[in-house]
Order: structure tokens, then sequence, then C-alpha cells
């Protein structure tokens, strides 16, 4: 068994969490390679249901390690929250099999302050954000003006480094923005109690990561939302702060040799999106309300209804050329049981004129749906597990898709709970 990344194809919100955890059972690690809290993974197994956010979810397979990369933005109190939550529910996290990249750099308070600060500033011109900090923590560790984990192992050094900082970016807080400041006593009482905690967890994962490679493991990257949020090849500038593509991988996970074998790109069934930018296909009204309650379309995060439509050939095409993918993942085939004819977003028409290629980001908002219709299956096929038991209907929509996207499709969901796969 060679390296996977399991990668977003869309906007995000696809399931890459429920593929990363059928997956694991075939892998000896899992990393988590970029983003941070600001969006979530839904895991349905046997020990319950979860919503991830910083936590691989390769964490509910025994024996597996779980690594939190250096390209990951490293909220010490929301990951410990979270942790938590986990554990509560009766999954074990141990220094064993959970770990904390000491070159990832920490998520600090005021980031997620001038989140919320400049989202309010851009009033509505803002970018959607999920205000937990992500953009400002990028745009600061690109300044190196971060601390990194590992500085958590050495206290002193920690804080003449976070006095440093917090001169500058108090200036940036009361000046810009005409916001409260931090003294350095109250950023040291939040490093004593959140840092504190997952203190335990940070260690060398760079050596941890050649050591698997060495000895011929196999290692699964986990990535946050999908193609389209990519800082530079998404729906820019509405996408997140960092690099989202399979090929990012490597970097941020702390093993820069890795070579990977297998992108497994993750598909809904239909579009969803969360926050504000180009969405080409969106329903509105008692449509989309009904495709939002029939998928449960509600972010893992935020609690925010996600805008919903039919699926889009365009952006798909576009995604799995970006990930570069070798195998699909179709996700939520289930929800469009009710459909009596199923949508497909088959080209764009901008300015009267149709093209087959996404378009760049100033364009965009011009893309208007070029639809067609397959038929639909009407029945419940959400206990199926055998591809030939499918209704014909379904696996002609599954091959269509295959064949406008360029790519197999070996994995067909019916279900949010790890065995409701159909292998293809």
């Amino acid at each position: 068994m060679g390296n996977c990344a399991i990668v977003g194809i869309n906007w995000g919100d696809e399931g890459k969490g429920r593929m990363v955890d059928l997956l694991t059972q075939d892998y000896d690690v899992v990393v988590r390679y970029q983003g941070g809290g600001n969006a979530g993974h839904t895991v349905v197994n046997e020990l319950g249901k979860f919503a991830l956010h910083l936590l691989p979810s390769g964490i509910f397979r025994k024996g597996v390690i779980n690594i939190l990369g250096n390209g990951v933005a490293m909220d010490c109190e929301n990951l410990w929250i979270e942790m938590q939550e986990v554990m509560s529910q009766g999954v074990p996290l141990t220094p064993e099999n959970l770990m904390i990249s000491d070159r990832a750099s920490l998520l600090l308070p005021w980031h997620r302050d001038l989140d919320s600060l400049e989202e309010a500033r851009l009033a509505d011109k803002k970018y959607g954000s999920t205000k937990q900090g992500i953009a400002p923590f990028y745009s600061d560790k690109y300044q190196k003006k971060t601390v990194m984990a590992g500085e958590l192992l050495y206290p002193e050094y920690l804080k003449a480094h976070l006095a440093d900082i917090l001169e500058w970016k108090n200036l940036t807080l009361d000046r810009v923005y005409g916001a409260k400041t931090y003294t350095i006593d109250e950023v040291m009482a939040w490093i004593d109690d959140f840092g504190a905690k997952i203190r335990p967890y940070v260690c060398d994962t760079g050596a941890v990561l050649r050591k698997a490679q060495a000895e011929g493991k196999s290692i699964l990257f986990e990535a946050q939302l999908g193609a389209l949020r990519d800082l530079d090849y998404g729906i820019y500038p509405y996408t997140t702060s960092s690099n989202t593509l399979a090929c990012f991988a490597p970097v941020g996970s702390g093993l820069p040799s890795a070579r990977i074998d297998e992108v497994v790109g993750v598909v809904k069934a239909y579009s969803s999106c969360v926050g504000e930018g180009p969405f080409p296909c969106e329903w509105f009204g008692p449509e989309a309300e009904k495709l939002r309650e029939a998928g449960g379309e509600y972010g893992a995060k935020t609690g925010r209804p996600r805008r919903v439509g039919p699926i889009d050939i365009v952006a798909t095409r576009y995604g799995v050329q970006m990930q570069a993918a070798t195998n699909i993942a179709l996700t939520k085939l289930d929800v469009l049981s009710y459909m009596d004819k199923i949508p497909v977003c088959v080209r764009y028409d901008i300015d009267g004129q149709l093209t087959d290629e996404f378009p760049f980001p100033t364009l965009q908002n011009k893309a208007k749906p070029v639809i067609e219709y397959l038929d639909g299956w009407q029945c419940d096929i959400s206990k199926i597990t055998e591809w030939d038991k499918l209704p014909e209907a379904a696996r002609r929509y599954v091959e269509y898709v295959e064949q406008a996207i360029g790519c197999h499709i070996g994995y067909v969901s019916v279900g949010p709970e790890r065995d409701s796969i159909i292998l293809r």
C-alpha cells in the first residue's frame, strides 16, 4: 500500500472525513496537512457521530498514528475543546496516537479578533469567513510573525518572542481597527492554560514521518476544504488562506520527500457551498430548501445553511485536474433519490458564449449554468452495498458524471455511516 491523499474537488463539505475514516483501515499514519478549525469533517461510525475540525479523521482506528502537520493553523484552545469532546465519547487520545508538529505555528486569540474586525469592516463585501482567525494567521505566518508549537517546550524563549510580536500586533489592533489590545500577561495566561494542555503532544513529527517512510509504512494525507477554495487556484478572493491541493501535502505534512501514489478526490452528488463567492449552480427558494433538508446541508463548524444546487460538471472537472485525482469518491448519492429528474450543469454561458472551461475569477460571477436532466430512480438506495444492485438510473447517473469529469469513480457513498459505501 502506497501513500494516498484524500482531497476535496469542489467548494469543501464533500464528505472527506467519512472517506478518511473508511480508508484509514489500510494505512499506518494519517496526517492533516493544512487549514485550521474553520471547517469540519463529519464522521459516523460505531463509536457515534463526530464533527471534527482540527483532529485528523483517522483517530478512530486503533494502532494508527495521527499527525497535525506544520501546515496546520494550530489553535490550542479549540483543539483542546475538540479533544475533550472526542475523549468523552470513549475515543482515547494520547501522545502515542496523536502528535502535533513542533513546526506548526500557533493561532492566537488576536487572530480571531482580527478576522471578525476585518469582516465587519468589509460589510457587504465580506469574504464569508467563519471568523476562526485563519486569514490573519496565515498572513502573520508568511510575515514570520508567529510562534511555533515547539516553542511551548521552551517557555522563557516563547515569552520573549511573544512580547516582540505583541508589540507589533497591538499597533494593528489599536491604530487600524481601534480595538482592544493585549498585554503579555493575558497572552501568557492563555498559553499557560491551553498551550500547556497540548504540550505533551508536540514533537518532531518530521522525524516520525521519515521513520515511517523508511520502514515502508503507508501514509494517508487529509485535506481540508476543496480545490475551489485553494488560495492560488480557487475562486479568489473567496478562498481559504492555505493550499488545499494534494501537491501541497508533502510540504504541509512535514515530509517533503513523500511521494503520493493515489489521490482520492471527493465529490458530492450535487453541489453545496458554505460562505460567499461565485456559485453558478445555486438554487433558491423551496427547491433549494428541499435539497438542503434532504442532505442535511448545514455547516459542521458554523451551523450555517449551505448553499446548494445541482452537480457542476465544469467546476468538478476543473477540481479533478487541479488535484490530479486518480480516483473519485462520489458521496450522498442517496440524497437525490426524491427527484424524478436529476439536473446536471454541463457547461457555462458567459455573456452568450458557451464554455466547458472553469473561468478566471473576474468572470465567475457571470457564469450561468446550462442544465441537462437525467432520469431519477425515486427509491431508497441507502442500504445497497453492491454496484449491480443499484437502480439502473442511479448507475447511469454515476457513469455519466464519471465520463464527464474524466476520472474513475471508485467509491459511491449512499449514507454517512462507515459501511454505507459501494466499491466499483
